[in-house]
């Protein structure tokens, strides 16, 4: 066994161990398994928050997609900078009614907001679905990096397998508090490697940050700007708007801010947590360097870039150091993902059909679900083949549907009806389903459309469809409603 693999080993038993610890003299009830019985305070926010920025996907996917693409990577530096900045305005509203009301799930509040029993159901079966993906995304860059790290002393098969039962191990025991205590630990690990590698690597090979993108100039003319097709500048602000939307939208995201103890935790975090997005930027330039050091990878080995480069320039123990990492990006969302997958299904669905279900019963059945929904993710990550970011953004095109009945309910005045927010939500999701199982595009549908519409992303043309049957079907109903009550009088 060699160093690099041994120090990703006992990084994970630390994980692990700490997630125990994290669990003592805390008894697991619903509130206390979801949301940490709503007393984190701004560092702990601030870390679950921070956590999903600096996942699998911000240390192999960032890096793979500058390495593959160049210019379209940006957009992961953009797009979350203007979710914080929404989180100011809407996180406090949002904490505020879920502590009155004891929620502790997305689908509580839109089903408590619209009084739809029905709609919860809707957005819990959806938020399922669209987290599979997401943790698809953190196990196949857990496999990535293990495999690599060790010099393929583990397969990814095995990579994977371990990991799932690793993180489903330490979501049974700890809950939200084991994601919390690890991500302290995480954030710093990763904060100094992204960027000593990014600050060292075009030092290294190039000389320095200018002659580093010179050198990928030359080698690729025009990399570095946006292509005038596909992924150009259209589908770049498309995305940036879908991603920032749909931010918070995950139901890991959102039920973690329900763990606040008070709403100043967001507008406090909202003010620094768009600097921490320039950790970001190390993360590109390690991607760049590598095009130039191990050319040639291609499709989804695009996600090796960073690994790739890392085993070509240091030493065995400090490749083992960046492996281990990654692995606890791939484990603190990973965990979350997890718990509020099986959380989602126990509360909002099976307890929907049951309403005699207890709490504690509710409880129970949400960590029994957590290995089926590991299983599940390791199934689909050893079977699939799928870029790191395209997992992601396939996810963030469901959540992000959530949004625009979100934002009616936070009125004082709910302009939307709960007919029209399930109509919308469900042509929404409808038309991603459409688009990604038939694998359509824009250009292919509507070959007729302006050349900068064609690259529009899908998730936001079927948020487009959302909205327009949101207030199409609140204003049918909103009227019906009207017309009955005057026939009552």
């Amino acid at each position: 066994m060699n160093i690099a693999l041994i120090l990703i080993a006992l990084t994970t038993i630390a994980a692990l161990g700490i997630g125990i610890v994290a669990r003592s003299n805390q008894t697991m009830s619903l509130e206390q398994w979801t949301v940490g019985g709503r007393k984190f305070g701004v560092a702990l926010v601030f870390l679950l928050m921070a956590g999903e920025i600096y996942t699998t996907f911000t240390f192999l996917g960032a890096s793979g997609y500058a390495y593959g693409l160049g210019a379209p990577a940006y957009y992961i530096l953009a797009y979350g900078t203007l979710a914080y900045v929404l989180s100011y305005f809407i996180l406090p509203i949002i904490w505020t009614y879920a502590r009155r009301h004891g929620l502790v799930s997305q689908p509580d509040f839109f089903a408590r907001k619209y009084d739809s029993p029905a709609l919860g159901i809707l957005v819990a079966l959806v938020g399922v679905v669209a987290l599979v993906p997401y943790l698809v995304l953190q196990l196949t860059g857990l496999g990535v990096i293990v495999q690599v790290a060790s010099f393929g002393g583990v397969s990814k098969t095995v990579a994977v397998i371990t990991g799932a039962v690793v993180v489903a191990l330490y979501v049974m025991v700890s809950g939200v508090r084991g994601s919390a205590w690890t991500a302290i630990v995480k954030d710093v690990a990763i904060i100094i490697v992204a960027v000593f590698l990014g600050l060292y690597l075009p030092v290294h090979y190039s000389g320095g940050m200018g002659q580093m993108f010179a050198a990928v100039d030359h080698a690729k003319p025009g990399f570095l700007a946006f292509p005038a097709h596909g992924q150009s500048v259209t589908w770049f602000v498309s995305t940036v708007l879908l991603t920032a939307c749909g931010f918070f939208m995950w139901p890991h995201s959102f039920g973690a801010s329900y763990t606040a103890k008070n709403a100043a935790v967001f507008r406090k975090n909202a003010i620094v947590l768009p600097l921490y997005q320039l950790v970001l930027l190390f993360i590109f330039f390690v991607g760049f360097t590598a095009m130039l050091v191990v050319p040639g990878l291609k499709g989804a080995a695009t996600n090796m870039a960073l690994l790739k480069i890392t085993v070509a320039a240091f030493p065995p123990w400090f490749v083992g150091v960046v492996g281990a990492t990654g692995v606890l990006t791939a484990l603190v969302p990973g965990s979350l993902i997890m718990m509020s997958a099986a959380t989602l299904f126990a509360r909002n669905v099976v307890a929907a059909f049951s309403p005699g279900m207890s709490e504690d019963d509710t409880v129970k059945l949400a960590r029994l679900l957590v290995p089926v929904i590991a299983i599940i993710g390791a199934y689909f990550t050893i079977s699939g083949n799928d870029t790191i970011v395209a997992l992601l953004l396939m996810g963030y095109s469901f959540v992000t549907q959530f949004f625009p009945a979100l934002i009616c309910s936070l009125a004082p005045r709910n302009p939307a009806t709960k007919e029209g927010a399930f109509a919308g939500i469900a042509v929404g999701v409808a038309t991603v389903v459409y688009f990604t199982l038939t694998k359509q595009t824009l250009a292919k549908l509507l070959p007729a459309l302006p050349g900068a519409w064609k690259d529009l992303n899908i998730g936001i043309v079927a948020l487009g469809l959302n909205v327009i049957v949101l207030v199409a079907v609140s204003a049918l109903t909103a009227r019906s409603r009207a017309l009955a009550g005057r026939a009552a009088e």
